[in-house]
């Protein structure tokens, strides 16, 4: 079996003790084969991983879920993380630009220039689409929309001004700002998407029922642990709750209601 955590990268040592911490509760239960460190998938390869007959426990982000990802895999639950922009197990996106960029307002960034990490993010894309569709002319509200790969170069292409705006989850905002200030110097926060469930855990279509149950206890259980505490708080993790699929039913409805207005892509 496989185990991932590649949606906040930002705290690799951190990700890896909380894995470490999970694990041990499983064996503790009695489970075998649990894997004793992360594989780390690349950006290329995600939806294929995630796919894997193989994988005990991974985390992807909640628009996957219910596009390429939908009926083929399990949900586990989700972390409650504490970054600003979260409220339980619900996030947001912060919509920053630079920092000398004079303008105060979404609406003033029309025909400007916005990068995304991919189109199947919540947080990146699906977020801002929503945000700008009502506010769109003839089906496009930007000049332009750059993708990049991945939020943190999303914030590179606005630093160097090659973008104008872009939407960053506050999870891993909240990471760069702890882990990788680089990141965000230079960047200002201009707003908020509105909320979403946040990024779901995950197992294999496959995995057993009672394996299932086993991975809900070993995450309550690590989240009370003592010695995980710094950890936890290095992650800005809360806690853990566990969900199933239908939490991320509605993900699609921003979907729907910006290709009613006429914005079919950003």
């Amino acid at each position: 079996m496989i185990a991932s955590l590649p949606m906040y990268l930002a705290h690799p040592a951190g990700s890896a003790a909380l894995w470490r911490t999970i694990a041990h509760y499983l064996r503790l239960a009695g489970v075998g084969d649990v894997p004793a460190e992360l594989t780390v998938p690349t950006n290329a390869d995600l939806t294929a991983h995630w796919l894997r007959p193989d994988l005990l426990f991974s985390q992807t982000c909640g628009y996957p879920l219910v596009d390429a990802l939908e009926d083929k895999v399990q949900v586990i639950g989700a972390l409650r993380y504490t970054a600003p922009g979260c409220d339980g197990i619900h996030y947001s996106s912060h919509l920053v630009c630079r920092a000398d960029d004079p303008s105060r307002t979404l609406a003033a960034f029309r025909n400007r220039v916005a990068a995304y990490n991919s189109t199947d993010s919540q947080s990146g894309y699906r977020s801002l689409r929503d945000m700008v569709a009502p506010l769109a002319v003839g089906g496009q509200f930007f000049a332009r929309a750059i993708a990049s790969g991945a939020h943190v170069d999303s914030l590179a292409l606005v630093r160097s001004g090659q973008a104008d705006i872009a939407a960053i989850d506050c999870i891993s905002y909240a990471q760069f700002q702890r882990y990788q200030p680089a990141a965000v110097e230079g960047i200002r926060i201009l707003g908020r998407t509105a909320s979403a469930p946040g990024t779901p855990l995950i197992t294999a279509l496959g995995t057993p029922p009672a394996l299932l149950a086993l991975l809900r206890q070993s995450l309550h259980q690590a989240m009370a642990d003592p010695a995980l505490a710094a950890t936890r708080a290095e992650l800005l993790i809360g806690g853990f709750e566990a969900l199933d699929a239908a939490t991320y039913a509605g993900m699609k409805t921003q979907d729907r209601r910006a290709e009613a207005l006429g914005l079919l892509q950003l």
